[in-house]
């Protein structure tokens, strides 16, 4: 999808995307389930311009497709010719999304922020996490509990038992 600023339905989808393909920096609040364990609804995600050689298999990318903004992490950079596109995938998806164009790729997360904490995101999923990904991801029920101790724990101000570690997640 070309870049058109007259494309988004919501201007502040366009305002962040702008800001971005000028090689700015925007926050951003998390609001999915699908990069569950490493990001929870309520983050707030710092996102940072990022040209195409920059962002490598690990990183967590902002994707925009569908006038809609996505967080997930790079699984595979594809290059045909002079052509790249970028695979990604939700640490708590099953599969793959389809891939994304140079046009859609804005950014990648280089910070989190959760319950006045904040960290750099790894760009290794330990086996803990990806364990807890699968089990969140093939269980409505685990997933459903996770999410509301996780809000009841925002609500409260209490620090989640899973809460981030300073230097990274």
């Amino acid at each position: 999808m070309p870049y058109n600023p007259g494309n988004y339905e919501d201007p502040k989808l366009g305002l962040a995307a702008e800001m971005l393909r000028c090689g700015g920096t925007v926050r951003l609040r998390a609001w999915g389930a699908s990069m569950l364990p490493s990001v929870w609804p309520g983050d707030l995600l710092t996102i940072q311009s990022a040209a195409h050689d920059e962002v490598v298999p690990g990183d967590i990318a902002l994707v925009m497709r569908d006038n809609r903004f996505f967080v997930h992490r790079l699984v595979e950079t594809r290059r045909d010719g002079d052509c790249f596109s970028w695979i990604t995938r939700g640490d708590a998806m099953p599969q793959n999304d389809p891939p994304a164009a140079a046009s859609e790729l804005l950014g990648r997360v280089v910070g989190i922020s959760r319950a006045n904490r904040s960290c750099i995101p790894r760009r290794r999923v330990s086996l803990l996490q990806s364990a807890l990904a699968k089990m969140l991801h093939h269980s409505d029920r685990l997933r459903a509990l996770a999410l509301r101790i996780h809000a009841a724990h925002q609500v409260l101000g209490i620090p989640a038992t899973s809460s981030i570690r300073p230097s990274n997640l």
